[in-house]
């Protein structure tokens, strides 16, 4: 087994994940920091992080890293952690495909005592089911015996600067005891806030995906009640407000769920449960609401335009926002993409706004109208789907600016109070 202070440390893709994980440990050792993408390792080696997660002075004045898309720049390495997305496909099942793609090439380079760490998020048992397999397929060594493995998911909030990686504690896990213990010998180097050592690799992919399942449920739970609190003729907030007074109330907010967590992860708990032969009904139950509600908002905008005197099938609507949380350029999964093919579909010329988000990755996305600049007097509807601090920096005044004399201001977020705007979920 490796010595923790022999370890020459590569972490495979740089993303969310991978780029802040690496900006730690190179305080420590050097780090190999693999993508295979040129153009994203071109972008890092010059300083320019395009998840905005990391700023450019720090990235240059970083002397322990390597930004490589070149394999054989791994050779010397002995221990690899794997961060690559792990997505859900057209069918909403699992789409492994970048991460047993990392293994392999991971595992071309795996030496004898060598160990990989995986913090894609999986259902419990993947790791140990597909990936080391592959692990022993392209290495021809054993598990366990050449070469061992270590699981510690991943739990960065994008667009969060408040809670640094090394403030949140770190789930750690391994494949054997000694293995378990050097995972988390590794990881206490860079987390200020903590390690949990758990007996089990399997326990540790459970624990990453029922926290943001349970977090699904919850905002579903709140979604639906916010529906049908408008049947009633309520206001969602004044009710939760009042609600929260009791100690032991939860504090969540109706809203779109898009990312690749929330939005996600329920989807690989319930591909596992049904393959040992369970069908998961709760989970599937607000995954169910939430993949909804853009249909809901869309509902609920015309509603409110009918009894205005707008007519929504030739209206100009602006939205606000495209990432799927504030504060973020990260468009995966977004929700409000939902909302704009809706609305284009019931024939509204639809504007998106979003300052954040780099307009070269989705300049392809059919329908999608993503302007620079906003003209004044110009919209029926304008809906603030993300609360950005630009928007809020906006200001209520600003923001009916942007719409006609008569105009509807639709809140998803809660960005402004209730009286300064027409509509909120």
């Amino acid at each position: 087994m490796l010595l923790l202070k022999n370890i020459k440390l590569a972490i495979i893709g740089l993303g969310y994940v991978g780029l802040p994980l690496a900006m730690k440990f190179a305080k420590i050792r050097p780090v190999v920091c693999y993508d295979i993408s040129l153009e994203r390792v071109r972008e890092l080696q010059k300083g320019y992080d395009s998840t905005k997660e990391v700023q450019k002075k720090e990235i240059l004045a970083a002397d322990n890293l390597n930004f490589t898309s070149n394999p054989n720049d791994l050779k010397d390495c002995n221990c690899y952690i794997i961060t690559v997305p792990t997505p859900i496909n057209t069918s909403r099942k699992p789409d492994t495909s970048s991460l047993e793609n990392a293994t392999r090439q991971v595992g071309e380079f795996l030496g004898k005592d060598n160990i990989v760490i995986f913090e894609s998020t999986v259902y419990p048992g993947l790791t140990e089911e597909i990936c080391v397999p592959l692990l022993e397929k392209t290495s021809g060594l054993k598990y366990n015996d050449g070469f061992y493995c270590g699981y510690s998911p991943e739990r960065i909030n994008p667009g969060d600067k408040k809670r640094d990686l090394s403030e949140i504690v770190k789930v750690t896990s391994g494949s054997n005891s000694e293995a378990a213990l050097l995972v988390d010998q590794i990881y206490k180097e860079i987390i200020v806030a903590g390690t949990h050592l758990v007996s089990a690799i399997k326990v540790a992919e459970a624990a990453k995906i029922i926290e943001n399942t349970q977090r699904d449920i919850n905002i579903a739970l709140i979604n639906e009640l916010s529906i049908i609190f408008e049947k009633i003729g309520l206001d969602t907030e004044e009710v939760l407000e009042a609600a929260e007074t009791k100690w032991n109330f939860l504090r969540f907010r109706p809203g779109l769920v898009g990312g690749h967590c929330i939005g996600v992860d329920p989807y690989y708990l319930t591909y596992k449960a049904e393959k040992i032969g369970h069908k998961p009904k709760m989970i599937l139950a607000g995954r169910t609401v939430n993949e909804n509600m853009a249909f809901h908002v869309v509902k609920q905008l015309k509603k409110k335009m009918d009894s205005s005197g707008i007519d929504i099938f030739k209206a100009q609507i602006l939205i606000l926002g495209l990432a799927f949380k504030e504060n973020c350029p990260d468009t995966r999964n977004s929700k409000v993409f939902d909302i704009n093919d809706q609305l284009i579909l019931m024939g509204c010329k639809v504007d998106v706004f979003d300052p954040i988000v780099n307009a070269d990755e989705v300049f392809d996305i059919p329908n999608l109208n993503l302007i620079k600049n906003i003209k004044t007097g110009t919209y029926d509807a304008i809906l603030i789907c993300v609360a950005h601090d630009q928007f809020k920096n906006f200001g209520i005044i600003k923001i009916k600016s942007f719409g006609k004399k008569k105009n509807i201001i639709y809140d998803l977020k809660y960005v402004f109070k209730k009286n300064y705007t027409d509509l909120r979920l």
